[in-house]
């Protein structure tokens, strides 16, 4: 068995400096997380939820970091959710429940913000990024030279990057549904065991809907327009049990904090559904130049 390495993407100026916009992106969110925690007036088991879930977006900007090295063209919308949802994340940890924020918490979320945008920018208008990422993960392949891992194009149909990115916007639900269940725990321990069937059930619904969205883009992707309803359909039902369930257990500060970023996530799905569906009734050149363009120059 050989492994045949993959042709080497070479990496123009705006592609390295996206990679380390993205390491410095990952430092600054463990350090405004951190830097939250020291002030935040009140240190209890919800905000050490929070602030968790914070602190894995660094890994998650990591993660990012390999596939732009890769040229993987999951790469885009994996960025976009990425950065949305961690400005929601940070965000919600500055305000603190009376008062204002301190002043340092206020300038590192300025400051991570601004690096958000600066990435999103980078992954969407720089030419020159947008051609090296168009690479597929490498597969197990069988042929006349023998077995070997290499590129390959999936068997499905081809499909829009406003499709990709309402994929990976429906997954952030579990998670976004999760960690507020999560929090809702501290009720418990604070004597609320009312509440403990309550919770219980927000944590298997927040379970269950990774299965939901993982059934719906299975054949999102594969070109069944019934997926798409499909998918709103569970959207609705995703925000009709967690934004109740934030203003019964958590009120309305955790509506805030932790509603705002589900909102913004199906915000995503909903917009990248609609604009995929344009592209769909525009024919199938509408896509076509640049994706033609991108491969042209990542074979050069």
């Amino acid at each position: 068995m050989t492994t045949a390495a993959a042709t080497p993407v070479r990496r123009p100026p705006a592609v390295r400096a996206l990679t380390g916009l993205l390491a410095v992106t990952a430092a600054t969110t463990v350090a405004v997380d951190l830097l939250n925690w020291w002030y935040a007036p009140e240190q209890g088991f919800g905000l050490a939820v929070r602030s968790g879930w914070a602190l894995l977006r660094s890994l998650g900007f990591l993660l990012l970091i390999w596939h732009v090295r890769r040229g993987r063209a999951g790469a885009r919308p994996f960025g976009l959710i990425l950065a949305i949802t961690t400005v929601f994340a940070v965000g919600r940890l500055l305000v603190p429940r009376a008062g204002m924020p301190p002043l340092p918490g206020v300038l590192g979320f300025a400051v991570l913000t601004s690096l958000c945008v600066a990435v999103v920018w980078l992954l969407y208008r720089a030419p020159s990024v947008q051609a090296v990422l168009v690479r597929h993960p490498a597969k197990l392949t069988v042929d006349r030279r023998g077995i070997s891992f290499r590129e390959a194009p999936p068997r499905r149909p081809p499909v829009t990057a406003w499709l990709l990115t309402a994929r990976v916007a429906a997954f952030t639900y579990s998670p976004l549904m999760l960690v507020p269940s999560l929090v809702a725990v501290g009720t418990i321990l604070d004597g609320r065991l009312s509440a403990a069937p309550t919770v219980a059930f927000w944590f298997v619904a927040g379970v269950a809907v990774s299965y939901a969205v993982l059934f719906c883009t299975f054949f999102l992707l594969r070109g069944k327009r019934w997926a798409r309803g499909l998918l709103v359909a569970v959207t609705l039902v995703v925000l009709g049990i967690d934004l109740p369930l934030c203003w019964a257990l958590l009120g309305v500060d955790g509506l805030v904090r932790d509603g705002a970023p589900l909102v913004a996530a199906a915000a995503v799905t909903g917009w990248g559904l609609w604009r995929a569906d344009r592209l769909d009734r525009a024919g199938p050149e509408a896509g076509r130049p640049r994706a033609a363009a991108g491969e042209a120059a990542a074979a050069r």
